[in-house]
């Protein structure tokens, strides 16, 4: 389940949750392309509801391979940065989680993601963002 009481959050850290129903990123500097007309509320785990203030794509580079993610949702409130499981696997990915590894494989491509499990049993992927495809104004 997503929560927003995980730890402070880093900007540059993606949990991979099976728990969460969409992407979701509090940071706006993370969107290439964001429609802000869409507006949703999202529950947490914790039962908290917050506002999704928009809906869009990011790029993030990972061990120096960029990747866009489609239908990230807005959240000002939130705190860490998310990555759905079951929204990369309706894409056409395989999840692979055993021996303390969530492997995420493309059906083309291969391998994409290896993240190790942290200690509190998390799988965090550590990701920068593609400079050339800073969000740089709204789209309506």
């Amino acid at each position: 389940m997503a929560s927003s009481e995980f730890k402070e959050g880093k900007d540059n850290e993606w949990f991979l949750n099976s728990g969460c129903s969409n992407h979701m990123s509090g940071n706006k500097n993370w969107f290439m392309q964001l429609d802000e007309d869409f507006w949703h509320k999202v529950k947490l785990g914790n039962d908290t509801c917050l506002a999704v203030m928009g809906k869009g794509n990011i790029r993030i580079v990972v061990s120096g391979v960029t990747h866009m993610i489609s239908h990230v949702y807005y959240v000002p409130e939130l705190i860490n940065n998310l990555l759905s499981l079951g929204q990369l696997q309706e894409k056409g990915l395989s999840i692979h989680i055993q021996n303390n590894k969530c492997i995420v494989v493309h059906p083309e491509r291969g391998q994409i993601m290896e993240v190790n499990m942290s200690s509190n049993r998390m799988f965090m992927l550590t990701a920068t963002m593609n400079k050339n495809y800073l969000f740089l104004g709204h789209t309506r």
